[in-house]
């Protein structure tokens, strides 16, 4: 048995560690922004690196048919102006461990859309791969809250399911679109879209000056503009590449490994403890991944 990576499982695997190198960045600042203003910090980086990035490989800006507009512009509503709202409102109620638990659903619902879309299946050995890697996630990450109020981590666990069933199927709703358009600039449209709608909710819910005041901030902060080109720019066109180039549940399964890297990150940067409940999620992580790899 043999262990074998293609292109598109390599992309999933960078994707993994340019988000997971991002988070640690992200709380490496000095959090002076809210998560709306973060939010829109991102997208607005993103945006940003996709059009220099367009305009110096001379790719230009294409012509789209209103359909596949409209479905890129659907999905960047969905994805990342929704799909965002929906996670970080999770993340207030559940914290970042069951809140990581949670988010395993990401690759089911991968899963399911890919099936139901697509037509998609992947081997028995990667679905036992999978149930590896999510169980070195919730390993690693369980903790309950003290003091926990049960409906929060109700609704924290149903806007979290929602979140990844938002993501995963965004990005699968593309995915046919990409073997016609640059990967670079469908992530363009999406995160054009939510930037706009980032800008808007933030304007109505604090007024204009708060737009401004939050790109003064943002911007000169190094940790959060380098963990925005990394999680937002360049994990963005990894992860899209991933389902571009290989099956799309092979890509989730090794996108969820960006916890288990958290987790190392943490221990290396934030010098968190490395305890033996740590040791055993990152093994079984470890162990599911190579087991895709070789199915």
């Amino acid at each position: 048995m043999g262990f074998y990576l293609n292109t598109g499982d390599i992309y999933a695997l960078l994707t993994a560690l340019c988000w997971s190198s991002a988070v640690i960045l992200f709380d490496l600042s000095s959090r002076r922004l809210g998560s709306l203003q973060m939010n829109l910090l991102k997208n607005f980086i993103g945006m940003t690196g996709f059009v220099l990035t367009l305009l110096l490989l001379g790719e230009g800006f294409p012509k789209l048919s209103s359909i596949d507009l409209g479905i890129l512009v659907f999905s960047g509503v969905l994805g990342v102006a929704l799909g965002d709202l929906l996670f970080l409102a999770s993340l207030r109620r559940l914290g970042a461990g069951l809140n990581a638990i949670v988010s395993t659903s990401y690759s089911p619902a991968v899963f399911l859309f890919a099936f139901l879309m697509f037509k998609e299946t992947i081997t028995t050995q990667s679905y036992a791969g999978a149930v590896l890697v999510i169980a070195g996630i919730t390993v690693g990450s369980l903790k309950i809250p003290a003091q926990s109020d049960n409906k929060d981590i109700l609704k924290g666990v149903v806007y979290g399911v929602g979140a990844a069933a938002l993501t995963a199927y965004s990005v699968l709703l593309v995915r046919p679109i990409m073997e016609s358009y640059s990967i670079i600039f469908v992530a363009l449209v999406r995160f054009s879209t939510g930037f706009i709608l980032s800008s808007l909710f933030l304007w109505i819910s604090k007024g204009r000056n708060a737009l401004t005041d939050t790109m003064k901030t943002g911007l000169r902060n190094p940790y959060l503009v380098t963990g925005a080109l990394l999680g937002t720019y360049l994990s963005v066109i990894l992860w899209l590449s991933g389902y571009k180039y290989t099956l799309a549940g092979r890509a989730a399964i090794y996108n969820q490994l960006s916890t288990i890297l958290i987790i190392l990150m943490a221990a290396v940067f934030l010098k968190e403890p490395m305890t033996p409940r740590k040791w055993l999620a990152v093994g079984l992580a470890v162990c599911g991944a190579l087991l895709v790899s070789s199915a």
